[in-house]
């Protein structure tokens, strides 16, 4: 019989938090300011600021509720100051540009891939979607070593051509892949109309022969900033191509190629379709 008693549990007060609130947001914001710090790292400052001893554990329990989670930083050069004017002025220009306008662009651009993998992986600590800021990029010299560069396209509609980079990357090779893959990338995605050419900037783009040829049969570009890679949705297939070469086992240049075109030939249009999507966010 309960006699109408109701019972109440006592309040636990339980171990106390090793931080406080102010300690743990000044643990956050170390991390907003240099992303490439680790767990161990922060311990030692924690330790040295609030003469505290944590665990990294604890550290990384903090982080996690903050919506922080370890990656490995992507290899990408960092903007330069007159590359990030360059893209403000492209972001003011675009910023209202509608679904359909993006799905006009036939997007371009280069890559290189490592037999091996990348070496010296760089890990960072970011949100989600946070991938490709500056300050999670981790810095490389351009198509530096060994490997495969590929040149590829691709639209709403789909995968356009990939083609394997031989020649040396100056103006005269990037010349030649454009005008051989263009023609038919676009007949293949069935966008021959009106559709827009999209690359960056860079000089090897811009050289005369290439400006030339363009002029005359692409009716309209779209330039991109340098060193803009999340203005490029084309980025997200080679970091794609890049988590699905790594479930095969590669010994060889030959056995990467044909690995990078099997998989690139597998991308899905309704894949490209949701990335040509996304532009109208970038």
């Amino acid at each position: 019989m309960s006699y109408g008693i109701q019972l109440v549990s006592k309040r636990r007060t339980g171990r106390p938090p090793k931080l406080s609130e102010r300690e743990k947001r000044a643990v956050v914001q170390s991390i907003k300011e240099n992303p490439r710090l680790t767990a161990s790292k922060i311990v030692e400052n924690v330790n040295i600021q609030f003469k505290k001893t944590v665990s990294r554990d604890t550290v990384r329990r903090i982080l996690r509720k903050a919506n922080y989670r370890s990656h490995v930083a992507r290899k990408k050069p960092l903007v330069s100051l007159i590359n990030r004017q360059k893209r403000i002025a492209f972001a003011e220009e675009h910023i209202n540009k509608p679904e359909d306008f993006w799905k006009k662009v036939l997007f371009s651009d280069e890559s290189k891939y490592c037999i091996f993998g990348i070496k010296g992986r760089q890990l960072v600590w970011r949100k989600p979607c946070t991938a490709l800021n500056p300050k999670n990029l981790k810095p490389t010299v351009k198509h530096g070593g060994g490997g495969v560069m590929v040149w590829g396209c691709m639209s709403s509609k789909g995968v356009g051509n990939l083609e394997f980079i031989e020649s040396t990357m100056d103006h005269m090779g990037l010349f030649g892949y454009s005008k051989r893959n263009l023609p038919e990338s676009v007949r293949k995605l069935g966008i021959q109309d009106d559709y827009i050419f999209q690359q960056d900037n860079d000089p090897k783009h811009t050289a005369y022969n290439t400006k030339l040829w363009l002029l005359y049969n692409v009716k309209k570009q779209l330039k991109t900033p340098p060193q803009s890679p999340d203005l490029n949705p084309i980025e997200h297939l080679w970091d794609l191509l890049e988590r699905r070469i790594r479930n095969h086992v590669i010994t060889s240049k030959e056995m990467l190629k044909s690995v990078l075109v099997e998989e690139w030939n597998n991308i899905s249009s309704e894949y490209t379709a949701k990335l040509v999507a996304s532009m109208q966010n970038a």
